[in-house]
C-alpha cells in the first residue's frame, strides 16, 4: 500500500473535532499506549525542532515539527513539519499528515474535551486571546462541540482580530473585537489564550464561573497569564493540566511558583481518579502543553476514517 500523504485540507477533513475528542478519551483509557519524552532540539534564532514519538498496539507515530515564534513576520507559519503514521505490527508507513494541522486540530479537541467536562457554562460567550491558527481551530471546535454563539477576539494585531471575527461570523456566530483582553474577561465565561507566549498577555482576573484553556505556553520559559492570576485561580478555583508533562513544562504555572504536581490531569478526570465538582465555586484553569499521545489519537482518527469512510 502506498502511504497516503495528506495536505492541510485533507488532514483537517480527516480530523473532525467531535470524533477526535472521542478518540482522545479512548486513548486515555488504553493501557497499551506508550509515549516517550519528546526531544526538543534548539535551533538558531531561538527556534526548536520537536521529535515526538508514541505508539499503541496497532499504530506508531512520530511528529517532526519546527517552531519558530517570529516566522509570521517572514510570511511563514510558526509551526512546520509532518506526522508519520506507521503500522506497529509490520512497520509499514501508512500516512504522512500535515504537522501544523494535526497540532491545531488535536490541541483544540483536547480543549474541547476539557471544556465538556469542566466548564460551568459551556455555551457562554467565548474570549479568544490571540488570533492565529490555534485560535481559529478553537473557534471551530467550541462552536461545533459546545454550541458557542458569541465570540470576542483580542489580538495585538487588529487585522488578525478582524479576520477571525469575520471567520466567526461566517459560522453564524455573533463576534466582535475586544479592545482589551483584561476588560473582556468580565463578560466571557469561556476563555482560550493562544498567543505566542513570549510575554504576559492577560493580567485581569477571570469570572468565578470561567473556564480557561491556556495553550500558548508549552515550555517553562513561556508565559501568557500573569503569575498573580494563576495563584488566584489555584487558591480560589481549580487547576487541571493536560498531562503530567506539564509538571516541568507549564510556564504559566511554574513562573507563578505553583507546585504543578498537585494538580490533576485530564486522564485523572477521564479515569475518575479525581472527584471534580463543576459547580461555579471558582474559575477553572486548564493548562495544555501538548503531548505526542494527542497526535497518536489523531492518527487513530485518520486510520479509522480511511477504513470506514462513512463513520
Amino acid at each position: 500500500m502506498t502511504p497516503l500523504k495528506m495536505d492541510p485540507q485533507q488532514t483537517a477533513q480527516a480530523l473532525p473535532f467531535m470524533r477526535l475528542s472521542q478518540a482522545i478519551t479512548s486513548l486515555l483509557q488504553d493501557t497499551s499506549v506508550v509515549v516517550s519524552p519528546r526531544l526538543v532540539q534548539p535551533l538558531s534564532n531561538a527556534g526548536s525542532l520537536f521529535v515526538m514519538p508514541a505508539a499503541d498496539a496497532q499504530l506508531a507515530i512520530t511528529k517532526l515539527i519546527t517552531w519558530v515564534a517570529d516566522n509570521p513576520s517572514r510570511g511563514l507559519p510558526a509551526i512546520q513539519g509532518e506526522v508519520m503514521v506507521f503500522d506497529a505490527r509490520d512497520g509499514r508507513l501508512l500516512h504522512v499528515l500535515d504537522g501544523p494541522t494535526v497540532t491545531a486540530q488535536r490541541t483544540a479537541a483536547v480543549s474541547l474535551l476539557a471544556a465538556q467536562r469542566l466548564a460551568p457554562h459551556p455555551q457562554g460567550r467565548l474570549l479568544l486571546v490571540g488570533a492565529g491558527v490555534q485560535a481559529k481551530a478553537h473557534l471551530h471546535a467550541f462552536v461545533q462541540g459546545l454550541g458557542v454563539k458569541e465570540v470576542r477576539v483580542a489580538s495585538r494585531t487588529r487585522a488578525s482580530a478582524q479576520a477571525l471575527v469575520e471567520e466567526a461570523q461566517s459560522l453564524g456566530v455573533r463576534a466582535a473585537i475586544a479592545e482589551s483582553a483584561d476588560q473582556a474577561l468580565a463578560e466571557c465565561s469561556l476563555v482560550v489564550s493562544a498567543t505566542s507566549a513570549q510575554e504576559i498577555a492577560v493580567r485581569g482576573m477571570p469570572r468565578d464561573d470561567a473556564f480557561i484553556s491556556a495553550i500558548g505556553a508549552f515550555t517553562p520559559a513561556m508565559v501568557e497569564w500573569a503569575p498573580e492570576v494563576c495563584r488566584h485561580v489555584a487558591q480560589h478555583g481549580r487547576v487541571v493540566v493536560d498531562t503530567r508533562d506539564a509538571d516541568h513544562e507549564a510556564g504559566d504555572l511554574l513562573q507563578a511558583g505553583l507546585d504543578v504536581v498537585q494538580f490533576p490531569s485530564l486522564q485523572d478526570l477521564v479515569l475518575e481518579h479525581t472527584a471534580f465538582d463543576t459547580s461555579p465555586s471558582g474559575p477553572v484553569f486548564f493548562k495544555s502543553c501538548g503531548w505526542a499521545g494527542w497526535d497518536l489519537a489523531a492518527a487513530r482518527c485518520v486510520v479509522q476514517g480511511s477504513l470506514n469512510p462513512s463513520s
